[in-house]
């Protein structure tokens, strides 16, 4: 529950979300045509959201992690290339990609996941304990991500935050269980193997 918060922060996701009009004037982009940008972020995270829940008990909660990983890693390092070079048309639909990627992955998978991993007997503090973490470090990353914009570049918190889904990625392949279709005693004997 920990690692699952950890990351789902650690992708950028409430700082793109907070942020998204000052991201887009970084990228170059009229206030008008920023903030008109914001509202098609609202639309993706809806349509992905949706395609996400539909999906989750049809194929699993691993897969949608691995499409959301690879989609956060490669929506990440073209935002962060995109900046690192001056070159700006598409960060838009980089930034549409990357929420996309969160709605189908992260964002559909988070609050089912970490409520079927514990035994009944300690699902209330786990799942708090997962939802402690990652609100602790929402607020963090979300206070933070301004300072260390100015600090270091986009360029820069957008590589961390790819290099970061690459340690999600590790995380579903190595230690996540898969939850889907499997009872309680089947997700307990998965834990204590892992």
């Amino acid at each position: 529950a920990f690692l699952f918060s950890f990351f789902n922060q650690l992708s950028g996701i409430n700082a793109v979300l907070y942020y998204a009009p000052r991201i887009f004037e970084k990228a170059h982009l009229d206030k008008s045509s920023a903030l008109l940008q914001s509202a098609g972020i609202g639309v993706a995270n809806l349509i992905f959201t949706l395609l996400g829940w539909y999906l989750i008990d049809r194929v699993g909660r691993k897969v949608l992690m691995y499409i959301g990983s690879i989609g956060y890693i490669v929506s990440l390092s073209l935002i962060a290339y995109s900046f690192y070079a001056d070159s700006f048309e598409l960060v838009p639909m980089y930034i549409f990609a990357f929420i996309a990627a969160h709605a189908i992955g992260q964002g559909s998978v988070i609050w089912v996941f970490i409520s079927e991993i514990f035994p009944n007997s300690v699902r209330a503090s786990g799942m708090a304990w997962g939802s402690l973490t990652h609100w602790i470090l929402a607020a963090l990353i979300t206070n933070f991500f301004p300072i260390f914009t100015s600090i270091l570049g986009e360029s820069y918190i957008f590589s961390f935050f790819a290099l970061m889904m690459l340690g999600q990625l590790a995380y579903v392949k190595f230690l996540m269980p898969e939850t889907k279709g499997a009872t309680l005693e089947d997700i307990e004997s998965n834990i204590i193997l892992h």
